[in-house]
């Protein structure tokens, strides 16, 4: 157990490593002082450009990535029960996605774990992946409404890993996960709900045609 700890403590740390706040140091910008004030890719594209909400996108994955298919594999010389590593990755990826949200680093104030999730599924069950954004895409071209995308998108994991026939470990992790990030879009929902939802219109099929 004190290995698995280790691990996602260290997932936990990785975690909390923005991109957005990583690039906007570089470029002297808090993102959070900006738009929606979240910490997250979608706010870095509307306040700073694609470019820099790119750059966002490849760290926030790639740690996600790291934390559940590098870290597991760290050998440490300490007594203590052994885990598989298939419950090391969904614990070090579940952790590297709560980091994300609740960065120690800056001050608990994070984004909203989609990307880092996408990275820690990456490495744990990559066929998830293609319905995942197929979802999340259809979504947003449908309402224009990234925050509906990225839940839609999230609950959708659970029955794709069934249907892969996943274990049950990776199942539960799976709708912890989804769990998670509903939660963590709560405020997307009262916004929706109240009609002031952001919409990015452009990318609307209903309004391709006009």
């Amino acid at each position: 157990m004190t290995v698995l700890i280790i691990k996602a403590l260290l997932a936990y740390l990785l975690g909390s490593v923005s991109g957005s706040m990583v690039i906007g140091t570089l470029r002297h910008v808090d993102i959070r002082k900006s738009g929606s004030g979240n910490a997250g890719g979608t706010n870095a594209f509307r306040t700073q450009g694609l470019w820099f909400a790119l750059g966002v996108v490849v760290i926030d994955v790639g740690k996600g990535f790291l934390a559940a298919w590098l870290l597991p594999q760290l050998q440490f010389a300490l007594p203590g029960e052994s885990f598989t590593r298939e419950i090391q990755m969904l614990v070090c990826g579940f952790a590297a996605v709560v980091g994300h949200c609740y960065p120690v680093w800056y001050g608990f104030r994070g984004g909203k774990g989609a990307a880092t999730a996408v990275g820690a599924l990456i490495a744990i069950q990559p066929m998830v992946i293609p319905p995942m954004l197929l979802t999340w895409l259809l979504v947003l071209m449908l309402t224009g409404w990234v925050g509906l995308g990225t839940m839609l998108a999230a609950l959708g994991v659970v029955p794709v890993l069934i249907w892969l026939q996943a274990s049950p470990a990776t199942v539960w992790f799976g709708v912890l996960l989804a769990a998670f990030i509903v939660l963590m879009h709560r405020s997307n929902i009262v916004n929706m709900l109240n009609g002031t939802e952001y919409r990015f219109q452009r990318i609307r099929i209903v309004n391709w045609f006009r």
